[in-house]
């Protein structure tokens, strides 16, 4: 065994003691069901910016994205925009959930939505909503979403295991050895999660938040300065990459998919296999990519986050500097870096054999030798593996093997701190809009427990039964129907006019339709024998969902209005008019900030970014390059970045959306102590 796998596994053991025994004196063992659901609404500031972040950018930050980029280039990197469409949509909602929390002390987002969307009679009769359509609803969003993103993380464990215990199938067959992987970590994250709920979750999260960036860092810097030898090497290799390129964009003057946008919209793909070619990666296709990544905080899980927090004083900074600056600069540079630098550190072998002198053999190939199918999973735990190959005298090598070890808790890290959270509030969402018990703490609490531990069986069956590639397209259904939220969330903190009847069939309209465009496992055409593809028009599934789910839950709220269902949405709404709402000085900007986030949708991450593909010089001639030698569509990805984080500080801090005054902090909380 060679010492590198013995330091990570010593430092695997020792990171996942301290998940389960570190500081227990700061998660006690909680004794109601607020305690455990929501923490007993005590997350501090601190405690919320670490954990919301980490739990926001998972482990497909961490092992995906690098590989996408690897295959689509800076097309794919425009995904990088989701560190700030992400909190975008925390500006938008969260601090308002956290003010109705308060209000009537919400524990799950089917509380909130069965008070607030009450029917005539229930109103008339003072009767408490039981479990109906809208929290049913809920539920099935809830564990769409939860089983589907946790099943990613588990499959991501099995790929990062295999590649750094495993290698060379040393120990076990591969194929066992990965799902090995993923049932140890499912069994750790129950035993850290279940005894102790949510805060255990936030305080352990705190921990992931640091490893989750410094290991995205210190990937890209290593990768950077010690194997690609620096920005004019990147920058030398990413030309001839481009000018190797056998595939060229279409719509863009000849130029390399590497290094363009292939057009605003593919018209002529309706009933074509395009999936997610080089050519897909549309304006339209960015866009409502990025809309479906909002759905990570619009998700019922998000809404118990809100709930728990003891004051909304965390959220502007989370979305702001956390995930906007900090986020979005580490994915933007060091994601950006270890994308493109594995094509010249060996992982691309096509472009290793037409450019033998442009390659350092570091990285291993990511062609599968048995399908002939390119891994791009396995790209991140092959940049970590292949440091062992800088250095190979024995201080050298124990320096690195530390920093092996270091990386891989890193990317457990990014895994776990996402599947931690689904699973903590999953049980809690079961327990209360479902089960319906309420009267007892403690069975609250082992209903949530066993219902946490039945996603996550379910979860691991799915890991266990499809490969990763099969993993990667179920899993892009889970940031959509989490999107399918947003009317409901839409209606109870911003517009009284969808009623509870339009917003049940928007969302049963949103769930199908996105089912129906994501096509998994080309379902419709082995089922019955016409071609469907998958995301039409280059839009994805969740644009094509949560556009009929806003038409549909429109006209049915238009034919189904009723004055007491009417009255009873608007207190609430001048609750939040009261609380939330805008100083009359700054109201006059309202038009401005519409006009400057709709701008930076349009061009940054919509239609508008294929002016990104030359506006800083020709792609092709890197004596045109403008933006200090950068490559025109990067250096375009920089800018709007930066205009990106300025529209959230604007929207976050000077139009108030997540931001109160001391002084109704203090009020809401009053009124909460005495309701």
């Amino acid at each position: 065994m060679e010492l590198f796998t013995i330091i990570l596994i010593i430092f695997i053991f020792v990171y996942w003691g301290y998940c389960i025994f570190g500081n227990t004196k700061a998660t006690p063992y909680p004794q109601t069901a607020s305690e455990y659901f929501i923490a007993g609404r005590s997350i501090s500031p601190t405690w919320f910016i670490l954990a919301a972040t980490a739990t926001s950018f998972s482990g497909w930050t961490f092992m995906s994205h690098p590989g996408m980029i690897y295959s689509y280039g800076f097309q794919a990197s425009f995904i990088s925009f989701y560190a700030i469409t992400i909190p975008l949509t925390g500006v938008l909602f969260l601090k308002r959930q956290w003010i109705l929390g308060k209000r009537d002390n919400f524990i799950t987002p089917g509380d909130m939505f069965a008070t607030y969307f009450k029917s005539a009679q229930n109103i008339k009769e003072n009767k408490s909503p039981q479990p109906d359509g809208i929290k049913i609803l809920v539920v099935i969003v809830a564990f769409l979403f939860s089983f589907l993103y946790i099943a990613v993380q588990l499959r991501a464990s099995g790929y990062l295991m295999n590649t750094l215990i495993n290698k060379d199938a040393i120990f076990l067959p591969k194929e066992i050895f990965e799902k090995i992987s993923m049932w140890l970590l499912a069994i750790f994250l129950l035993l850290y999660v279940l005894p102790r709920g949510l805060k255990r979750v936030a305080y352990v999260d705190q921990l992931q938040f640091f490893l989750l960036v410094g290991g995205m860092v210190v990937i890209g810097v290593i990768a950077f300065f010690w194997q690609l030898g620096g920005w004019d090497r990147l920058t030398e290799s990413i030309i001839h990459l481009a000018n190797y390129d056998y595939h060229r964009a279409p719509h863009t003057a000849e130029y390399s998919h590497y290094i363009a946008i292939p057009g605003i919209i593919q018209w002529d793909v309706w009933n074509s296999n395009i999936d997610t070619s080089a050519d897909g990666w549309t304006g339209m296709m960015l866009l409502t990519f990025m809309l479906a990544l909002m759905g990570i905080q619009a998700s019922p899980a998000f809404t118990m986050w809100a709930f728990s927090n003891q004051t909304p004083k965390a959220f502007a900074p989370q979305q702001l500097w956390a995930s906007a600056l900090l986020i979005g600069l580490i994915m933007l540079i060091f994601t950006t870096i270890q994308g493109f630098g594995a094509h010249f550190l060996g992982a691309d072998t096509e472009f290793a054999r037409t450019n033998p002198d442009m390659v350092k053999y570091f990285v291993e190939p990511l062609v599968n030798d048995e399908t002939n199918k390119i891994e791009t999973d396995r790209l991140v735990p092959n940049l970590i593996l292949s440091f062992t190959k800088i250095t190979d005298n024995f201080y050298g090598e124990l320096i690195i093997s530390v920093i092996i070890g270091f990386l891989a808790i890193a990317a457990l890290a990014a895994i776990q701190s996402t599947a931690s959270s689904y699973i903590s509030t999953f049980g809690g969402i079961v327990t209360r809009d479902l089960i319906g018990k309420r009267d007892l703490d403690k069975e609250q609490i082992s209903s949530g427990k066993w219902s946490s531990g039945f996603v996550v069986v379910i979860a691991l069956i799915l890991a266990s039964l499809f490969g990763g590639q099969e993993i990667a397209l179920l899993g892009g259904l889970a940031v959509a129907y989490g999107l399918q939220m947003w009317p409901a969330l839409v209606a109870v903190c911003w517009w009284p006019f969808l009623t509870r009847q339009g917003i049940k069939w928007g969302l049963i309209a949103g769930l199908i339709v996105v089912t129906l465009t994501e096509n998994p496992g080309d379902i419709l055409t082995q089922f019955f024998g016409f071609q469907w593809m998958r995301w039409p028009l280059t839009i994805h599934s969740a644009g094509w969902g949560v556009l009929a789910n806003f038409i549909v839950a429109f006209l049915v709220s238009c034919g189904t209005q009723n004055k007491e269902e009417i009255e009873h949405r608007m207190e609430y709404h001048r609750f939040l008019q009261n609380y939330a709402s805008l100083p009359a000085s700054k109201k006059r900007w309202k038009p401005f900030a519409w006009l400057f986030t709709l701008t930076w949708f349009a061009f940054a991450i919509g239609p508008g970014a294929v002016v990104g593909n030359d506006f800083f010089g020709n792609p092709n001639d890197p004596n045109s390059w403008l933006f200090f030698g950068i490559v025109p569509i990067w250096a375009w990805q920089a800018v709007w970045w930066g205009i990106g984080v300025a529209m959230i500080a604007f929207l976050a801090y000077y139009m108030e959306l997540s931001t109160m005054s001391d002084e109704k902090i203090d009020e809401i909380n009053k009124l909460s102590k005495n309701s």
